[in-house]
């Protein structure tokens, strides 16, 4: 993945925080839909120079409450805690979780510890009546969404 310039860092913070501002404004009707969460990920994530987890908090009619960046890692991995995610969950009173990290390198597979950190977290979550919707890989291209490659 091209790493982005201040300037195009800038831009898609700006990006992001429209687009978050448009699912609050808008409510159920924009995030039912993968569409514009994959938009808000790739906006958060693009061009970073190394891992950060972001989770998106939703409402039980999945309207968003909060998009935050939890976890900050290395250029190929980050340490993510189950009880973490849960945590800032309740306390955002979430009733559901986007999850979404990217891959420096631009490669988009889920590797098979994206795989258990998903499970782990959705397990986790689902003690406290949280749903995990989705999990998204953000590489070079269309961000990966893992609940439409059934690992959610």
């Amino acid at each position: 993945m091209k790493l982005a310039t201040t300037e195009q860092r800038a831009v898609l913070q700006r990006a992001s925080a429209i687009l978050e501002q448009l699912a609050r404004e808008e409510r159920a009707e924009y995030l039912n839909h993968p569409d514009l969460a994959r938009q808000i990920v790739r906006a958060r994530l693009t061009g970073l120079d190394r891992e950060q987890m972001d989770v998106l908090y939703l409402n039980s009619q999945n309207a968003l409450i909060a998009a935050e960046t939890l976890f900050l890692g290395t250029i190929d991995q980050t340490a993510v805690y189950p009880r973490e995610v849960a945590r800032r969950a309740l306390l955002h009173n979430a009733t559901n979780v986007i999850l979404a990290h990217n891959h420096p390198s631009g490669n988009r597979e889920p590797s098979q510890a994206d795989r258990t950190i998903t499970t782990r977290i959705r397990d986790a979550l689902w003690l406290f009546e949280i749903r995990l919707l989705d999990h998204f890989v953000v590489g070079d291209g269309d961000p990966v969404s893992m609940a439409e490659l059934g690992y959610v």
